[in-house]
C-alpha cells in the first residue's frame, strides 16, 4: 500500500448489528408444545414465523445464539433478483421455464419486502436502486452479453445493457436490473419480530437444537435435553443442524467473503454493483450519521482453506482507496454461505420421508431475496397452498449435470483434506506465540490449536471439528478456528460460532 497507513479496525464488527436495537429473549428452560417449531433465528426463520403466526398457528423459534447474529447480521443486504451472472447458466442446465421461475420467485420476494415496508411503514432505510453487473475483462464480455440475452428471453423487468457505469471503475460494459432495492435488514426484521411476538409467537435464544425425532409429531431435543414437540418443523439454521437423511453436507460447499464499511473521500452516486470476474468486487451504500457509508465486499474463498484471511480486508481497502478514497473504516466483517452444486437453494421438504419437516439452505450469498422466497414457499407448503416455485427449489431434485461430478469432486477433496489434517504435526510451539497470534501447534504429540490473547493468556483447544472430525485451520482475520470440510467455525476459546457443528471444541490444559 506504499505510504498509506491502513485504517482497518482491529476487530471485526458488522455495521448492521451495531446500528440496530434488538430485543433479547430467554433460554428455553422447559419442554414445549407448539404447532410449528422453527430452528434458526435468521431472516428465513423469522419471516416464516411471522407469516405462519398471521395464519393463526402457534409458533416457536429456537436459536443457538442470538437472533439475527448469523449470516443475516453479516450480509451486504441487497434485495435483488440479480444474483451475479447466473441466468444464462440456469437456462443451459434447466431450460427457460425453470430459469424464469427462479427469477420470478426472487422478484416476488423483493416485491414482498418492498410492499410490507410501505404498508407497515417500517423505518429500515429501504431505497430502490439499480443493480449492475459490470466487467472490464475480455474473457467475461461474452458471458455478460449472453447474460443479457438471457434477461431478454426471461422477460426480466427493467433490464438493460449499457456501456458505462456511474462509479469510477474500469468497465467495458454492464447489464442492469432497474428498481431493485437495499435496506437495513435488522431494522426490517426487528419490526417482524415485534409483530410476531405480539401475535403470541415465542422466541428462545441460546437454545441449541442437537437432535430430532421424525414422525407425525416431530420432537426437537436441545443441548439441555429439553423437548420441543410440534406438528410441523422448519430447519432454517443456515446449514441444517440435523443431517442424517438429507446428506446436505455432501451436496453443498461453503464460501466466505469479506466486507468493509467505508467513509469515502468521493461521493458515491447510488446504485448496487458487482463485477463479473474474480476477485469479486461488490459495492452499495447505506446512510450513517447523515452521510453515505459505502460497503465494499468480495474476495470469496472456501471456508478453512486460507489462514491469512486478513489479506482480503487489505485488498478491499486498497480497492476502496483506488476508487473512492478512504477517510475512515468504522466497520469490517465477513460472512459465509452454503452453495448448492447447481446454484439453486434447497427449499422444501427435508427428505422424501418427512412430509412435515422442511428445510431452507444454500442461498449462495443472495440471502435477502432467497430467504424471503424460502419463507413464502415453506409457509405455503405448511398451509397447503399452491406455490408455483415448489419444484424449482425442491431439495429432492437431482440433475446429473452438473451435480454428480461436483459431488464426487468435492467429497473426494474433503476426504483428502481430512486425511491430510490428521497426519499433520505442526512444528510451531504454543509457547512461541506472540500476543494476538494463533496457530496450529503440537501438544503432547498431537495436533492442537493455540491463541495468545492481548493479555498474554494462552487458549489451547483440540482442533478436531465436532461435526465430522476434520482438522480445523486458524483464521487470523476473525481469530477463529474454521473447518475446511463443511464450514463450521469456532471461537479461539472453542465455542461454536457457526454450524453444522453443535458441540464446542475440547479445551486442552496447557502448563
Amino acid at each position: 500500500m506504499n505510504d498509506y497507513t491502513s485504517k482497518l479496525p482491529r476487530f471485526p464488527e458488522p455495521y448492521w448489528r451495531k446500528t440496530a436495537e434488538l430485543p433479547s429473549f430467554p433460554k428455553l428452560e422447559q419442554d414445549l408444545k407448539v404447532d410449528i417449531a422453527i430452528v434458526g433465528g435468521g431472516m428465513t426463520g423469522l419471516t416464516s414465523a411471522y407469516l405462519l403466526a398471521k395464519s393463526g398457528a402457534k409458533v416457536a423459534v429456537i436459536e443457538a445464539g442470538s437472533i439475527l447474529n448469523g449470516t443475516t447480521g453479516h450480509t451486504t443486504a441487497k434485495i435483488t433478483a440479480q444474483h451475479g451472472v447466473i441466468y444464462d447458466e440456469l437456462i443451459s442446465h434447466f431450460g427457460e421455464e425453470k430459469a424464469k421461475l427462479y427469477y420470478q420467485a426472487n422478484y416476488d420476494a423483493m416485491q414482498f419486502v418492498k410492499n410490507i415496508v410501505k404498508e407497515q411503514q417500517i423505518d429500515c432505510d429501504l431505497t430502490e436502486e439499480d443493480a449492475y453487473i459490470y466487467t472490464n475483462s475480455d474473457k467475461e464480455m461474452e458471458s455478460l452479453i449472453n447474460e443479457f440475452k438471457a434477461y431478454e428471453k426471461l422477460g426480466v423487468i427493467g433490464s438493460e445493457y449499457v456501456s458505462e457505469v456511474p462509479i469510477p471503475v474500469n468497465a467495458m460494459a454492464a447489464v442492469v436490473m432497474r428498481d431493485q432495492a437495499q435496506f437495513h435488514p435488522l431494522k426490517y426484521l426487528h419490526h417482524l419480530v415485534k409483530e410476531f411476538t405480539e401475535m403470541g409467537g415465542q422466541i428462545y435464544e441460546n437454545t441449541t437444537a442437537v437432535d430430532m425425532e421424525e414422525g407425525s409429531e416431530p420432537v426437537i431435543t436441545t443441548r439441555d435435553n429439553h423437548k420441543v414437540h410440534c406438528n410441523q418443523m422448519i430447519i432454517s439454521s443456515h446449514f441444517p443442524f440435523y443431517d442424517l437423511k438429507g446428506f446436505y453436507f455432501s451436496r453443498m460447499h461453503i464460501n466466505r467473503s469479506y466486507l468493509l464499511a467505508v467513509r469515502t473521500e468521493k461521493e458515491f452516486p447510488g446504485g448496487m454493483y458487482i463485477n463479473a470476474e474474480t476477485p469479486t468486487r461488490s459495492l452499495r451504500y447505506t446512510d450513517w450519521n447523515g452521510e453515505k457509508l459505502v460497503l465494499f465486499a468480495g474476495d470469496s474463498h472456501k471456508v478453512g482453506h486460507k489462514t491469512n484471511t486478513h489479506q482480503y480486508y487489505e485488498a478491499l481497502e486498497a480497492f476502496a482507496g483506488e476508487t473512492f478514497g478512504v477517510k475512515e473504516i468504522p466497520f469490517r466483517w465477513s460472512a459465509q454461505d452454503p452453495t448448492t452444486f447447481d446454484k439453486i437453494p434447497f427449499v422444501g421438504q427435508y427428505s422424501a420421508a418427512t412430509e412435515n419437516i422442511f428445510v431452507a439452505t444454500g442461498y449462495r450469498k443472495w440471502g435477502m431475496s432467497n430467504s424471503t422466497n424460502a419463507a413464502l414457499l415453506i409457509s405455503d407448503l405448511i398451509l397447503k397452498k399452491d406455490n408455483p416455485y415448489k419444484e424449482v427449489f425442491d431439495p429432492q431434485r437431482f440433475k446429473a449435470d452438473p451435480e454428480l461430478r461436483k459431488i464426487i469432486s468435492t467429497n473426494a477433496h474433503i476426504a483428502k483434506t481430512l486425511i491430510k489434517g490428521k497426519l499433520e504435526r505442526p512444528s510451531t510451539q504454543a509457547t512461541s506465540l506472540e500476543s494476538d497470534e494463533g496457530a496450529a501447534v503440537t501438544v503432547n504429540g498431537k495436533r492442537a490449536g493455540a491463541y495468545r490473547d492481548e493479555n498474554g493468556q494462552l487458549h489451547v483447544v483440540d482442533t478436531t471439528c465436532t461435526h465430522m472430525g476434520c482438522e480445523l485451520e486458524w483464521n487470523n482475520g476473525e481469530r477463529t478456528w474454521d473447518c475446511p470440510c463443511h464450514g463450521s467455525r469456532f471461537s479461539y476459546k472453542g465455542d461454536v460460532i457457526e454450524g453444522p457443528a453443535e458441540l464446542p471444541l475440547k479445551k486442552i490444559d496447557f502448563e
